[in-house]
């Protein structure tokens, strides 16, 4: 019969046996998945096949990783832009931007610019129009509005258009304001632009000399109307009542005159060339 001692040592060996088949079990496990099981006869290309993937999926995920947590950086509003898309073979400069852009036959985004469809009608994100503001509050004339800084256009835009809603006296002054309302009211053309004509001396130099280089620009903006959808009547109904302001408090008069503040700012723009 035999002794404790050597019963104890055989279950250690037993033990130990047990534990050196698992342990090559798992190997097994391990090199089969990898398609590198011993005793297989594979070729060099097929042992190292899925090494050379399996590294693949690593570094792949890896700058995907990276990629996503570069992005965790960029601002929002660079998410939803205003550009638009094509389609480029080659390598590519944004003519507006001097941006390059990657891809051979690949979707990419281009500066609309004066083309941004909406142009002035579509608004920009609010805080970044007055981080805008507040840049031109602190630097003047210094503050940083390249597309470094905003890509976005319509954030541009609207911050211009906040700032004449801003103005304690509109850019269209309050005693002028009446005879412009009668320009929009007449019937005839030539009377119009007459009258027109008479409304603009009542404007102080600083007002007039505004109103003449913001005409000029939207004349500008109308020229690309195929692309912008921004005729001098839509621009009309955009900056007809950031202009002008009915000097009256009265609700209603101010109401029924929205209709002739849009069409003096639509004269203004298609008879620029012709007042200023």
């Amino acid at each position: 019969m035999p002794s404790k001692e050597s019963w104890s040592g055989h279950k250690a060996n037993r033990s130990a046996v047990h534990n050196s088949k698992q342990e090559s079990r798992q190997q097994d496990l391990l090199l089969a998945a990898l398609g590198m099981k011993l005793g297989t006869q594979k070729s060099s290309v097929t042992i190292w096949q899925p090494l050379k993937l399996f590294a693949y999926s690593q570094l792949t995920s890896l700058v995907r990783r990276a990629t996503l947590k570069e992005n965790e950086h960029v601002p929002k509003y660079e998410k939803v832009h205003n550009f638009k898309v094509h389609t480029f073979r080659g390598p590519h400069w944004c003519e507006y931007c001097a941006n390059f852009m990657w891809g051979l036959i690949a979707q990419g985004v281009k500066c609309a610019g004066l083309n941004s469809e909406g142009l002035y009608r579509v608004s920009g994100f609010s805080d970044l129009i007055e981080d805008v503001k507040m840049a031109f509050d602190r630097d003047g004339e210094k503050a940083d509005i390249s597309v470094n800084m905003y890509e976005d256009i319509n954030i541009i835009t609207g911050a211009l258009k906040l700032y004449f809603r801003d103005l304690p006296i509109p850019l269209i002054t309050y005693d002028a304001y009446p005879k412009f309302i009668e320009s929009a009211k007449t019937v005839d053309p030539d009377e119009q632009l007459e009258i027109l004509h008479e409304a603009l001396k009542l404007l102080p130099p600083a007002h007039c000399e505004t109103l003449r280089y913001l005409m000029a620009h939207l004349k500008r903006v109308t020229l690309h109307e195929k692309e912008n959808l921004m005729s001098a009547e839509n621009l009309g109904i955009v900056f007809g009542p950031t202009l002008m302001r009915a000097p009256e408090l009265d609700a209603m008069a101010a109401l029924n005159d929205i209709r002739y503040q849009r069409l003096v700012v639509e004269m203004l723009i298609k008879n620029e060339d012709i007042l200023f």
